[in-house]
């Protein structure tokens, strides 16, 4: 378990030098009102690799900004491309922290290695009945109980459509939660909606133009997409809501889809001007046979979560009255299961589909630039939004 933390250490905190390797005897902390010692430090250095639990996204971005301060400073390097997430939440992080004194950076670095010991652990685990936050996020909520890691659309009054932001925070909460320690990954929606698609202002309020924000969203759709067809873990959708546009194709990646009868699955491609999106072009015929993937992807067919159940694009469909209830009950049951049993039953049933998947992924991404780019699209787009704000 050590070796493990400490590579996840080493993964966020690069710079970490090999001799900071002290023995837990000499581990001292937790000395309050007293300015923390070179020797404190390093070995709340060494403590971080002893953690057994895995502390979240937010406090090692936090360990690793306190870090650098500590021992380099102001954060004095470029800020990484939009692209490079990892490396950009950490310069933000590092930044974040302005001309905070090196002495108090190393103070404040211990302080919070202290919390994270064992006994302050012990506390928290024993407030049960709440979700524990794991991912800092406006739009996204990732929070982890009872063995499930919960992904949620969390922007009720736009439908919980996605943005670009949303992107790239579910990629990263995808991340973190192949390596958590729980068992299942959950999405859901908050309010009436599961999601309504893509944000379609991402494109008409971008900076620097159409070409600008069809050459960078391809991108990142196609690392959105990669994040779930490489996704480690039994990743389930509960969907509470109508579910529109990528929502929707995303589900054939998922293991199991659960909806409420109040949800509707609409991939409106065609009227957009758009093509297919998250390998859809190939799981859906592979899913509900050829003719009936048509009536969806390019005829925009509405289905009812009971049409798309005997479709077999959900798992299964219960009263919106007892969806909740009934679910989560379910989920915390299979969250008992052995996780490593899992993992490998997973892998054994989607390995040979991973080459076949990644590569339909990059073709309609390529596909979807090309279209994002084209009169017939963004005349739809247009259209739609001047009807949407005559609404």
């Amino acid at each position: 378990m050590a070796a493990v933390t400490w590579r996840v250490v080493r993964r966020w905190c690069p710079s970490l030098p090999q001799v900071f390797r002290f023995p837990v005897a000499q581990v001292h902390l937790g000395r309050p009102k007293m300015r923390a010692s070179q020797q404190d430090f390093e070995n709340a250095v060494n403590q971080v690799k002893l953690l057994k639990k895995d502390p979240g996204n937010q406090v090692k971005l936090q360990l690793y900004a306190l870090y650098k301060q500590a021992t380099d400073g102001p954060c004095n390097v470029s800020k990484p491309g939009v692209f490079d997430l990892v490396n950009k939440a950490k310069w933000e992080a590092w930044n974040a922290l302005g001309s905070l004194p090196k002495e108090t950076a190393r103070q404040n670095y211990v302080d919070l290695v202290s919390s994270l010991s064992p006994s302050s652990e012990a506390s928290n685990q024993g407030k049960s009945g709440a979700d524990v936050k794991v991912q800092e996020s406006k739009d996204i909520v990732v929070t982890s109980e009872d063995g499930i890691t919960k992904i949620m659309f969390n922007r009720p009054p736009k439908k919980n459509a996605i943005t670009f932001q949303m992107y790239q925070d579910i990629i990263l909460a995808l991340k973190n939660a192949s390596t958590d320690n729980s068992a299942i990954t959950v999405f859901t929606g908050a309010g009436d909606y599961y999601c309504s698609g893509n944000d379609l202002t991402n494109f008409t309020s971008a900076s620097g133009g159409m070409e600008k924000a069809a050459e960078g969203g391809a991108v990142l759709l196609r690392e959105f997409v990669n994040s779930f067809i490489d996704f480690p873990k039994p990743l389930v959708a509960v969907v509470n809501g109508p579910a529109v546009g990528i929502s929707v194709t995303l589900l054939g990646l998922f293991d199991a889809v659960y909806a409420s009868d109040k949800a509707t699955f609409h991939t409106p491609f065609s009227h957009l001007g758009q093509s297919p999106e998250a390998c859809s072009s190939y799981t859906f015929p592979k899913i509900m046979g050829s003719a009936k993937a048509t009536e969806m992807l390019l005829f925009g067919k509405k289905l009812t979560a009971r049409e798309a159940c005997a479709q077999g694009l959900v798992t299964e469909v219960f009263p919106d009255s007892t969806f909740k209830k009934e679910i989560w009950t379910r989920l915390k049951a299979y969250a008992k299961l052995p996780p490593n049993s899992m993992r490998i039953s997973k892998q054994l049933i989607r390995k040979n589909e991973k080459e076949k998947l990644h590569a339909v992924n990059a073709e309609e991404c390529s596909t979807l630039k090309e279209r994002w780019l084209s009169e017939e699209c963004i005349n739809a787009i247009m259209s739609f939004l001047s009807r949407k704000s005559k609404l």
